[in-house]
C-alpha cells in the first residue's frame, strides 16, 4: 500500500521518463563545502527556478551572452524539458523552467524574482555584456552603502543585478595570491623531490662484483619518488661480497637522507668489515647515532660470503629473518642477532655463521614484501613469499628477484604503501 503521507503526484514530473541527458560539465554540487561533524543533515541552496517562454532561447542567452556553463539539460517521453545552468564561478544553479500547464505559472514568466550575482568587476562586466547584447535597465552606479551595481533583464524581462564590493575584491586577490603562493610550493616541493631522487638512484649499486660460482642480483621498488629502503653489495675482495639491506624508519625525503648517511657510514669502513664485522657495524651505529636525530635508526641485515669456503656470516639487527632456501627445499631462517642500528649509542652485535651449498638460494628482503596488503586488507606473508621462491627458484637470482616483486605486485594490485626490496644470491651447482 502506499504511504498516504506522500502521495503520488499523477500526471506530473515524477511520472515522467527521461528520454536523453546532456551533462556537459562535472558540476560538483558540494562545492560550497560541508560540515564536517555531520550532526545536522547536509542543506544548502540547489537551484534558483527562472520561468522562461523559450528554453532554448533562453539557454542561448545565459550560454552565449553571459558565459555561464550548461550544467544539465534533460529531456522527457512528454516533451518536457529540464535545463540548468550555472555562472562561471560558484556554486549557483538557475533552473530554466517552462511553467507547469494547470498551475498557473504562466504569471511568472518575467516575474521569477530578483536574483544578484556578485562580481569583482561591475564596470567589466556591464561593458562586456553591454557588447553581447544585453539589456541593462540600469546602468552602473555607486549607493550611499557603497559598492557598485546594475540591473539587466533577459529576453522574458527577468530581472538580474550585478553587484560588487572592495572588500570582495580584496579577498578574491589575496585568494589569488594565496593559491599561486600553493602553487609555487607544490611545484618546489616537487623538484626539490626530483633532485632527491637523482641524488638517491646511485646510491644503490651500480655494479656487481664477479663472484666465481655466486649469482646474486637485487631490486627496490620505491613507493614514492623516494624511499628509504637501501641495499648494497659490498665488495670485501679475494672473491668475498657483503650483503646489506636496511629498512630506514620513516618515509620520503626524510628517509632518503637518512639512507644516504647510512650508505656513506658502511662504504667509508668497509675495510674493517673484511674481518671484524661486528666491530664494523658497531662503529656504523655509532656515527648514525651521532650524525642523525635521536629518533633516526633502521634495521639492518649483514651478511658477508665468502667463495672459498661458502661460508655465511651474518648479522640480523632487528630486521626480518634472512632466508636460505636450500636445494632440498627446506628453509633455514637467519634471525635477529641485535637490534635496530642508530637508535642506541651502546649498541652490540654478535655474528652468527651459516653457509650455501650447491644449489642453496640467500634471500633479504624488507616488509615491504611481506606486508604488502591485498584489497582484503590480507598480507602477502612469509608463506606466499616461501612459495614464490620455491616456485622460481630454477632461474637465475636477477629473474628470481624480479619473479618475487611480480608476484607480490600481482597480489596487492593496488596502492604500494612502502618499498618493496629484495637481494636474492644463489649458489649455483646441483645439491
Amino acid at each position: 500500500m502506499p504511504d498516504q503521507r506522500y502521495p503520488r503526484l499523477e500526471g506530473s514530473w515524477a511520472n515522467d521518463q527521461i528520454v536523453s541527458i546532456d551533462q556537459p560539465l562535472e558540476f560538483r554540487y558540494d562545492a560550497a563545502g560541508f560540515r564536517l561533524d555531520g550532526d545536522d543533515p547536509y542543506l544548502r541552496l540547489h537551484f534558483v527556478t527562472i520561468f522562461v517562454s523559450d528554453q532554448e532561447r533562453s539557454l542561448h542567452f545565459f550560454v552565449d551572452r553571459l558565459g555561464f556553463s550548461l550544467v544539465s539539460d534533460v529531456r522527457f517521453a512528454s516533451g518536457k524539458r529540464w535545463v540548468e545552468v550555472c555562472p562561471p564561478d560558484g556554486a549557483a544553479i538557475l533552473a530554466l523552467a517552462r511553467p507547469s500547464p494547470g498551475l498557473n505559472e504562466d504569471r511568472f514568466i518575467g516575474n521569477s524574482g530578483l536574483v544578484t550575482f556578485l562580481t569583482e568587476n561591475v564596470e567589466a562586466k556591464y561593458k562586456e555584456w553591454s557588447n553581447r547584447g544585453v539589456h541593462f535597465t540600469m546602468p552602473p552606479h555607486t549607493p550611499s552603502w557603497g559598492g557598485m551595481f546594475c540591473r539587466f533583464v533577459d529576453p522574458d524581462g527577468n530581472r538580474f543585478a550585478l553587484l560588487g564590493f572592495d572588500h570582495t575584491t580584496r579577498e578574491l586577490d589575496q585568494r589569488r595570491r594565496a593559491y599561486a603562493e600553493k602553487l609555487e610550493t607544490e611545484r618546489r616541493a616537487a623538484q626539490e623531490l626530483e633532485i632527491a631522487k637523482q641524488v638517491q638512484m646511485p646510491l644503490f649499486p651500480q655494479r656487481r662484483s664477479a663472484i666465481s660460482g655466486l649469482d646474486y642480483a637485487g631490486v627496490c621498488v620505491q613507493a614514492r619518488s623516494v624511499g628509504g629502503d637501501y641495499y648494497d653489495f659490498l665488495d670485501l675482495g679475494q672473491g668475498r661480497v657483503a650483503f646489506v639491506l636496511a629498512d630506514i624508519a620513516g618515509k620520503g625525503i626524510a628517509a632518503a637522507l637518512l639512507m644516504a648517511n647510512l650508505q656513506a657510514n658502511m662504504r667509508s669502513q668497509i675495510v674493517s668489515a673484511i674481518d671484524k664485522p661486528d666491530h664494523f657495524l658497531a662503529s656504523v651505529n655509532r656515527l648514525l647515532f651521532e650524525n642523525t636525530a635521536l629518533s633516526s635508526y633502521a634495521t639492518l641485515f649483514f651478511a658477508s660470503y665468502d667463495n672459498t669456503t661458502c661460508r655465511v656470516l651474518y648479522a640480523n639487527c632487528g630486521h626480518l629473518p634472512g632466508l636460505i632456501l636450500r636445494a632440498d627445499k627446506s628453509i633455514e631462517r637467519l634471525d635477529p642477532t641485535s637490534t635496530v642500528i642508530g637508535l642506541f649509542e651502546e649498541w652490540s652485535c654478535s655474528i652468527q655463521e651459516s653457509c650455501l651449498g650447491p644449489g642453496d638460494t640467500l634471500a633479504l628482503y624488507t616488509d615491504g614484501v611481506t606486508e604488502s596488503p591485498n584489497s582484503a586488507g590480507e598480507e602477502f606473508g612469509d608463506e606466499r613469499l616461501l612459495a614464490s621462491l620455491r616456485l622460481h627458484n630454477a632461474m637465475g637470482a636477477c629473474a628470481i628477484a624480479q619473479a618475487v616483486v611480480q608476484d607480490v605486485e600481482h597480489f596487492s594490485a593496488g596502492d604500494q604503501f612502502d618499498d618493496i626490496t629484495l637481494i636474492v644470491a644463489k649458489r649455483m651447482g646441483q645439491g
